[in-house]
């Protein structure tokens, strides 16, 4: 077996998106004032939804997983990873069989060890056809898709434990991008025996968990919109580790969050629209480009919003422009594809969204045109439909701005605004329970793939029920067949894209986020993340 810098030189080969670094290599020890106190106040724009790594669908429960948990890898910054819970390990010569050895005396946060075994419960766990984790990444591991089809038992995925400390994970195709994928939030270890033990109470709680990362999560029950991060003394790397509490706020009103930060109440705050322009240029202003993506999803099982002519023209007539400049205001750009821009680049400097184009950007002639034709198909010339989205400030303004614009440049149509909190909005999508959501979704790991499995039949976010032969096969061949030729690979990509968007219109893209934020000059190494989580807490510290 090769031993883990072959594998590095030939997945820097293989890709231009990853970098692996050693724990040994990582940022240099600061000098810490000791007269300092390392208690840091941050806000997020969401309650918790689930504390639950394999069952969340939101970025407040993401961001909160990731600072109390950590996987076999841990984030260094935005596009670089290290060896987090594993010491080491070594890579078959055919790029299948990664075989893990976790750290000595790691433990829980309730003092029992961490083993290998947790890790292939956390991980069948994701792939179990009868839970509830939906993450379409979970088909990297060797036999996963066939048992996510019921066509193969649980215990024949390919992830096993050769001995307490000793972990194998066979894939089902190479994927030099494993190191990235598994430092999500999705792919954070659980314990078993608590997991066994609460079963659908896990992680509704802090109380409810039993945590392995930097921090402990406390005070949470299930409903605050306030808790505290705490420093573990138990994790492997605690010295390292510097701020001591960390106390949580849910803001979701921009201008509040603005106001607290003024106030000394917040050391960092989110901001968006008329608050970028009052605090830019400022030094504690900081605007940072995302691979998150802000989009329409529509459930295809109701007649209305089942017909393709239908979600196109809706696709088509709003002005994505004119939105991203003035109701968000943030730096976030029009995106007309599902895809980000500057996100999946390839060894010859080409991006993905340049060689995809533009699919269903704004055009009120076409638009106009799917319009009639999605009236004769259905048979109306009325039609009535309403919008879901979460209670956030930035969710409805953009509710109001998409009713005004739709029934201006759709003659017939009556739109609605339903906003409800985060988790009603979660629990209706799955439910099926809407005729179109807006949401957002950031990628788990730097590749176009992650954006277009999210699309397939089992697709992670697929809340539409969408389903299309061509783009799943497409999809499947790039991650198999295709996964050692980069041309054919990103070409079935496109296609899929193409399909799903471009002409099924089932998730049609608003923008490209960007995060535009306030944080205290005092407050050093706070990682705000270009994807995955928002923010990495595990290196940062207070100053002054």
């Amino acid at each position: 077996m090769k031993k883990f810098l072959v594998l590095l030189m030939s997945a820097l080969l293989m890709t231009n998106s990853l970098s692996l670094t050693s724990v040994a290599n990582a940022q240099e020890t600061p000098a810490i004032n000791p007269d300092v106190e390392q208690n840091l106040n941050i806000m997020t724009i969401g309650e918790l939804a689930t504390l639950d790594s394999a069952v969340y669908n939101d970025t407040p429960s993401s961001d909160m997983i990731g600072q109390i948990f950590e996987g076999l890898f841990r984030v260094v910054d935005g596009t670089e990873v290290e060896l987090g819970q594993a010491e080491s390990y070594e890579v078959s010569e055919d790029g299948l069989v990664y075989t893990f050895t976790l750290r000595d005396g790691l433990v829980w946060s309730d003092g029992s060890p961490i083993t290998a075994n947790d890790y292939v419960y956390s991980y069948q766990r994701l792939v179990d056809p009868s839970g509830q984790a939906s993450s379409q990444s979970v088909e990297i591991f060797a036999n996963a898709a066939a048992i996510r089809n019921g066509e193969m038992a649980l215990d024949q995925v390919g992830v096993v434990a050769l001995d307490d400390q000793t972990l194998e994970i066979t894939l089902e195709y190479p994927a030099p991008y494993l190191p990235k994928l598994l430092t999500g939030s999705r792919f954070m270890p659980v314990q078993q025996a608590l997991v066994e033990e609460l079963g659908s109470s896990y992680g509704t709680s802090a109380n409810n968990i039993a945590m392995n990362g930097p921090f402990l999560l406390e005070g949470w029950s299930g409903t605050e919109l306030e808790w505290n991060l705490v420093k573990n003394p138990n994790y492997w790397d605690a010295e390292n580790v510097y701020l001591e509490n960390v106390r949580v706020s849910v803001v979701k009103e921009t201008g509040t969050g603005a106001d607290l930060f003024d106030a000394g109440e917040l050391d960092y705050a989110i901001l968006s629209d008329q608050f970028v322009q009052q605090y830019e240029g400022s030094d504690v202003f900081h605007s940072v480009p995302k691979a998150t993506i802000g989009h329409l999803m529509f459930n295809v099982t109701r007649e209305v919003t089942g017909n393709a002519a239908l979600r196109r023209a809706i696709a088509q007539a709003f002005d994505k422009e004119l939105y991203a400049t003035s109701v968000i205001r943030d730096g976030s750009t029009a995106l007309n594809g599902f895809v980000p821009a500057d996100f999946d680049v390839n060894e010859e400097g080409v991006d993905f969204r340049e060689e995809a184009g533009d699919l269903l950007p704004y055009n009120v002639e076409a638009a106009q045109a799917d319009w009639e034709q999605a009236k004769e198909e259905l048979g109306m010339d009325t039609i009535e439909l309403e919008l879901l989205v979460s209670d956030v400030d930035l969710s409805g303004r953009t509710a109001e701005y998409l009713q005004a614009q739709l029934m201006e440049n759709l003659p017939g149509l009556t739109l609605t605004i339903r906003q409800v909190p985060l988790n009603n909005r979660l629990e209706f999508q799955r439910a099926l329970d809407y005729d179109f959501f807006y949401g957002t979704w950031a990628p788990d790991y730097q590749d176009a793939m992650n954006f277009m499995e999210q699309l397939t039949t089992n697709g992670g976010i697929n809340f539409a029920d969408y389903s299309n032969e061509t783009v799943d096969n497409l999809v499947n061949q790039a991650r198999t067949e295709f996964a050692s030729d980069p041309v054919q690979r990103r070409q079935a990509l496109i296609e899929a894209e193409r399909i799903a968007i471009g002409e099924d219109a089932v998730a049609p893209v608003l923008y490209q986020a960007a995060t535009a934020y306030l944080l205290n000059p005092s407050v050093q190494n706070m990682q705000v993340l270009p994807f995955g989580r928002t923010i990495n807490l595990r290196t940062a510290y207070l100053s002054e």
